[in-house]
């Protein structure tokens, strides 16, 4: 286990913790069920290796009803009989955000037409919202080594 490197950068500059902690309040508000909040989240930060946020995205999704197997198995996603459509294209909107520098179209209209198919234009919003939180606390996270379990 790695030790960490320094606190959170954001917990050190209050007045952007108190900003970000608005964006996710928004997007707590924002009409959107938590339980796919909380998958994205823990998909993104999987991606990003962000040992607190997978930690937290795992506890968020099954608090707000994700099964065992979804957890255990939003890795994997597409193979796995247990999410509905509406959450595969979540989860792949989410990848896509997150892998942007990927592929030369940084989301493909397929990925984004599916998604779009499940949800309007104000749930996309809340949707690319957490997406964006989320790997901005990944980028702070990773390279300063924050521990799961921690606080902020």
């Amino acid at each position: 286990m790695s030790t960490e490197r320094m606190p959170n950068p954001a917990a050190l500059v209050p007045a952007a913790m108190q900003g970000l902690m608005g964006v996710i309040k928004a997007v707590n508000n924002g009409g959107l069920d938590p339980k796919l909040l909380g998958l994205t989240h823990l998909r993104a930060s999987q991606i990003n290796n962000c040992a607190p946020c997978v930690s937290s995205g795992a506890k968020q999704s099954r608090q707000h009803g994700a099964t065992d197997d979804q957890v255990d198995a939003v890795a994997a996603w597409r193979e796995t009989p247990y999410f509905s459509d509406a959450e595969r294209s979540a989860l792949a909107l989410t990848e896509a955000v997150t892998r942007m520098a990927d592929q030369p179209d940084a989301v493909p209209d397929t990925v984004w037409d599916t998604a779009a198919k499940h949800f309007d234009q104000e749930e996309l919003a809340v949707l690319l919202l957490n997406i964006a939180v989320t790997n901005l606390f990944n980028r702070l996270n990773a390279p300063t080594r924050q521990q799961a379990g921690g606080k902020w």
